[in-house]
């Protein structure tokens, strides 16, 4: 079984100052492992680090899937969790901007 490392340092520091440039102030992160999917062929769940926390009204999530491979999604609730539209994201700046970005375009739609 291949073991996906923990996020680095530089990756975190990346989340976190993306963070607080979004929401003036670094949010709490927290750390968990989720067991995703990472081949749609093969019906094996792997064991990937995950980066949380919690920011207008939503829950959001970093999937580490690999070196310099990560998945994301928010949700509000159990009934309404969404993705980025990208099925992985080679550069983590990007994947923090990415979901961002979608969750503040969906938020805006529902408020609508």
């Amino acid at each position: 079984m291949t073991s996906i490392p923990n996020f680095t340092d530089t990756e975190l520091w990346i989340i976190r100052t993306t963070l607080k440039e979004r929401y003036g102030r670094e949010p709490e992160l927290q750390f968990a492992d989720a067991e995703l999917r990472l081949d749609p062929i093969k019906p094996v769940l792997t064991e990937c680090p995950t980066v949380v926390w919690q920011g207008h009204d939503a829950t959001f999530a970093i999937f580490k899937t690999g070196e310099g491979r990560y998945r994301a999604q928010f949700f509000y609730n159990v009934r309404e969790q969404y993705g980025t539209g990208v099925d992985e994201f080679g550069d983590i700046s990007e994947c923090v901007t990415t979901l961002l970005q979608t969750q503040a375009d969906q938020y805006s739609n529902r408020q609508s």
